[in-house]
């Protein structure tokens, strides 16, 4: 499922048109990530694109989100929802989906990621990213992130110590944020079981 993206950012279409790429279960993604932008704000992702460029002087995307984080208090990831919404770049790596897609092409490696995508579903506050190399969940900050491994299966990388559970082990030189500390490799969905879920509300809480 596509997500967030860019760079950071939740990419919608014409600010709340479809994707229609997408599948059901993928939408339904997308419109409870929008709904916890505007729960937690109380401004839907189209008013924060609307403010942002009426009000903000900045022109670099660095101070755009020093500016949203100074005028409004929004934090790293809710800024670039916005503004990747606001300035999309027309660079492939502002495209989510074509990020997905290159990624994740094995049908069983899939299966994984949307098993971990449901698992992290109902998180309050959920900001699921999209990246070359990983597919990562965000609340403040990063808490987990998933790569397909080549020949099967994936790594799953957690912002928990390795010695929370006997299955983990130290994350090593992962492209993920510093914060995961350990991983663990999943190969079949039915690995993401009620363990796995405990160590991602573990890591998601902590963040």
């Amino acid at each position: 499922m596509t997500v967030v993206l860019a760079k950071r950012g939740y990419k919608e279409r014409k600010h709340g048109a479809p994707m229609t790429n997408l599948t059901e279960r993928q939408q339904k993604w997308f419109a409870s990530v929008q709904a916890s932008l505007e729960r937690d704000t109380g401004k839907t992702l189209a008013e924060w694109v609307e403010i942002v460029k009426i009000e903000c002087p900045e022109t670099k995307p660095r101070a755009r989100q020093v500016w949203l984080k100074d005028t409004y208090g929004l934090g790293i990831n809710r800024a670039a929802q916005i503004l990747d919404a606001a300035y999309p770049s027309p660079d492939n790596w502002d495209e989510p989906q074509a990020l997905r897609d290159a990624l994740w092409t094995d049908p069983d490696a899939i299966a994984i990621l949307n098993a971990v995508e449901a698992a992290v579903a109902d998180f309050d506050g959920l900001v699921p990213t999209q990246r070359k190399a990983f597919s990562a969940f965000s609340s403040k900050v990063q808490f987990a992130a998933l790569r397909p491994i080549k020949g099967g299966g994936a790594w799953l990388g957690l912002a928990v110590s390795a010695d929370s559970d006997l299955r983990l082990e130290p994350a090593g030189k992962e492209g993920w944020s510093e914060r995961l500390t350990s991983k663990t490799r999943l190969s079949r969905p039915n690995d993401v079981d009620s363990a796995i879920i405990a160590l991602l509300k573990m890591a998601y809480e902590r963040s």
